[in-house]
């Protein structure tokens, strides 16, 4: 498994998602690799301070954030729409879980991100 984190500077505990590896290449060859660069920054975890690269969520014209949330709100009506072709009319519980593995883990992002008291991503 991989993870994205997000990190807050309001003292909030990191939002960390679980991926697999295939949803992770998906995800990287997608537009949301493009979004942002990720930059070293001083991040505080538990009683330290660690040097991470991650993308600034409030930075840009168009703040990463912004598009972020644009991205995702873009892939998840398409996931959707495509779950809702593959499950049919009454899947499996196993088919379902599967099926619904990736508008998950979208929904997990978007809401993150949304969450304006995180304000960097790291992509790992």
């Amino acid at each position: 498994m991989l993870d994205i984190s997000l990190y807050s500077t309001l003292g909030k505990p990191p939002i960390t998602i679980d991926v697999s590896e295939s949803f992770y290449q998906w995800l990287i060859q997608s537009d949301f690799a493009e979004i942002g660069i990720a930059r070293p920054h001083p991040i505080q975890l538990d009683d330290e301070t660690v040097e991470l690269a991650v993308v600034d969520l409030e930075k840009g014209n168009v703040s990463n954030r912004q598009r972020f949330r644009e991205f995702l709100l873009e892939v998840i009506a398409q996931e959707a729409c495509t779950m809702l072709q593959q499950l049919g009319e009454s899947p499996s519980q196993e088919k379902y879980q599967h099926g619904t593995y990736k508008l998950r883990r979208l929904q997990q992002l978007r809401l993150g991100i949304e969450d304006k008291s995180y304000q960097f991503l790291q992509r790992v």
